[in-house]
């Protein structure tokens, strides 16, 4: 299949740090790359995300004593789980992975980068009310379907589908194309909620 104008491939955070050998290494998160490469190609429009951190961002357990990566914590603005430092602005870990490879993407959303609020999504951040401007950008560009490519398929893939699809799009995740983190149950309660929500898995 070839996707039209009205519909757009989104890959979410192709980076160094969630690659094997990476600060938050998803499990084969590499194996992703030809695939979406491969995906890209069949689309016109392809956007990119990029987790963008400072450093000692709120979601790093460096940042709160006596806490370690994978802790659950509440926040102002709810539950949040504690990484290990990844993907600081500027460093290696945050760059794109070498092997990805769609020189059309016409955009990249960086997300993370407030130091007091996490963000998964592509589309709102993890307070539930601070927009990246995506949704208005696609609905400007008459752009109906959003699927979803990349890592981690339990957290940033989810939670961009997630809102995609509450935003008023058809959504879609491309499985073959992400890898998961699934940790405390994470992948079975995001499959749950694309159930609920109508989202469909390809």
């Amino acid at each position: 299949m070839r996707y039209g104008s009205d519909s757009v491939l989104l890959v979410v955070d192709i980076q160094n740090d969630f690659l094997p050998g990476g600060a938050l290494a998803v499990p084969e998160g590499d194996q992703v790359i030809e695939p979406i490469n491969l995906l890209a190609e069949r689309f016109q429009n392809v956007i990119l995300t990029q987790d963008w951190h400072p450093e000692a961002h709120i979601s790093f357990a460096s940042s709160h004593e006596d806490k370690q990566p994978y802790e659950m914590i509440e926040l102002d603005y709810g539950p949040q789980i504690l990484w290990p430092d990844h993907c600081i602005q500027g460093e290696r870990g945050a760059e794109f992975a070498s092997g990805l490879n769609i020189p059309k993407a016409e955009l990249v959303i960086r997300k993370g980068h407030h130091p007091t609020i996490d963000s998964y999504s592509a589309f709102l951040e993890a307070d539930r009310a601070t927009r990246t401007g995506l949704a208005s950008y696609l609905q400007e560009r008459g752009i109906r379907n959003v699927y979803c490519a990349g890592l981690a398929l339990d957290f940033c893939v989810s939670w961009t589908a997630i809102d995609a699809i509450t935003a008023g799009f058809d959504t879609f995740i491309i499985e073959e194309a992400c890898r998961a983190i699934d940790t405390n149950g994470s992948l079975e309660h995001a499959r749950h909620q694309w159930d609920e929500m109508g989202i469909v898995i390809m």
